[in-house]
This record gives structure tokens, C-alpha cells and sequence, in this order.
């Protein structure tokens, strides 16, 4: 297989991270599917960073929004709620790109953009990772959870990322390439 033409111009650079990312929500082979958020994660003995794995349910270019779902009990949405700010982290072997996505964070706990996707998830298996009677990350004795409350959707959320800037850094033999998406424009940046 034939390496992809290697684009020169930003603008379609910025315009093949949109449709990779809109891929991604759609192809659950695509390497960018599963992104690393982090947040952090105000304590009594300081401000920690937090990271950790996440799936990318929806994407809005024209909006620069992503989505993801999570239980309104976890960390990551008591972190968003608090300090509204995250980074969004995707790596592609095939593409040899990494994406770091500055996003503003809004959790929606309710609403049409809630209850709409509820409507989609809950016939599924993966419904029950948003019911279960205790909170993530909760003790427990033994691995296995008690059976969820099938009749509520009380804890799942809508985690939106509003991506406010992006760097782009290209992994590649002839000369590594990066540059920033952000209010301010495009620019190239040294690797």
C-alpha cells in the first residue's frame, strides 16, 4: 500500500483532522476512536493531573465540537464541572499524526442532546456502564458489579469538548511536520 500524498497547505491539513475525527466517531477501527483525556483534579494537597482513556461519540466541525459519553458520578465529570478545561490526546500509526486537542469542557446531565442519545444507547450493552447503583471508582469486595436499574438513565451524561486549539504533529521520514488550529489562525511550528 501506496503512503498518502502528503498535504502542503493548512487548510487542508486543518480540513483531513475534521474528517479523520468524524471517521473516527463512525469507524470503531479507527485509531482515533479511543482518545486519552486529561483534566485535573483539585484536592486538599494540591492541584493533580489527571488522564485517561475515553471513546469519541460524536464530532461537529462546523461547531469544533466532540462528544462523549460518561457516568455524571465520575471524576472526569466532577473535573469538568470544576475546571472546565481538558486536552484531548489521539495518535495514528497509519497516519503518523498526533492530534492534542485544548478543549473547554461542558457536561450536559439533561436536555434533548441527553435524552436523545440515551434513546440510542440504552438497547445496547454498553447502557449498563451508566447504571450501575454505585459510582466509578467506588471499593468493593469482589470484581463484579451489581445488576443496574434498567428503568434510569439518572447518571449518564454527555461530556462535549469544545476544541479551542489544536496541535498537530506528523511523524514522518522525510521531515517531521506540526502546526496550531486556534482562534488565532494557522501556523506552522517547529516539531
Amino acid at each position: 500500500m501506496a503512503a498518502p500524498e502528503r498535504l502542503q497547505a493548512l487548510p487542508d491539513i486543518d480540513a483531513a483532522l475534521w474528517r479523520e475525527l468524524s471517521r473516527a466517531v463512525r469507524d470503531r477501527h479507527h485509531a482515533w476512536r479511543f482518545a486519552t483525556l486529561a483534566t485535573v483534579s483539585a484536592q486538599a494537597d494540591g492541584v493533580h493531573p489527571e488522564a485517561r482513556t475515553v471513546v469519541l461519540r460524536d464530532c461537529d466541525r462546523a461547531a469544533r465540537t466532540l462528544l462523549v459519553y460518561t457516568d455524571a458520578r465520575s471524576a472526569k465529570a466532577q473535573q469538568a464541572e470544576r475546571r472546565p478545561q481538558g486536552v484531548l490526546v489521539v495518535w495514528s500509526p497509519a497516519l503518523g499524526w498526533q492530534l492534542r486537542l485544548h478543549v473547554a469542557l461542558v457536561l450536559h446531565t439533561s436536555g434533548l442532546q441527553v435524552s436523545s442519545r440515551w434513546a440510542q444507547l440504552n438497547l445496547t450493552p454498553a447502557a449498563q456502564d451508566y447504571m450501575a447503583p454505585l459510582p466509578p471508582g467506588t471499593p468493593q469486595a469482589a470484581p463484579g458489579a451489581p445488576p443496574p436499574d434498567r428503568d434510569s438513565r439518572s447518571h449518564f451524561a454527555v461530556l462535549e469538548c469544545q476544541v479551542q486549539s489544536t496541535d498537530w504533529l506528523e511523524l514522518h521520514r522525510d521531515g517531521h511536520r506540526r502546526a496550531r488550529f486556534d482562534a488565532e489562525g494557522a501556523r506552522w511550528l517547529v516539531p
